[in-house]
């Protein structure tokens, strides 16, 4: 099973929801094998991030990261998922 990280973005002029699959260096869609190192590295972006994007960890095309009670999102943030 293959997990791709997903990155969340609000467009300050029309406050949509603009969602974007994190590519790799090949401009194709990253795919990351286990699931602890797709957590990890979406833990990663979401602590780095100067522009305040949130980033999730799916798995064919849902979020999972309530299926393993994990959430890479800070407890008071706008893009947290209700599980």
């Amino acid at each position: 099973m293959a997990y791709n990280i997903m990155k969340i973005m609000i467009d300050p002029n029309t406050g949509k929801t603009i969602n974007v699959l994190i590519l790799d260096g090949l401009s194709s869609i990253l795919e990351i094998k286990e699931l602890d190192k797709a957590l990890k590295m979406a833990e990663i972006f979401n602590q780095n991030t100067d522009s305040g994007w949130k980033y999730e960890v799916r798995e064919n095309g849902k979020i999972v990261a309530g299926h393993h009670k994990t959430n890479t999102y800070g407890d008071d943030d706008w893009a947290t998922p209700s599980y």
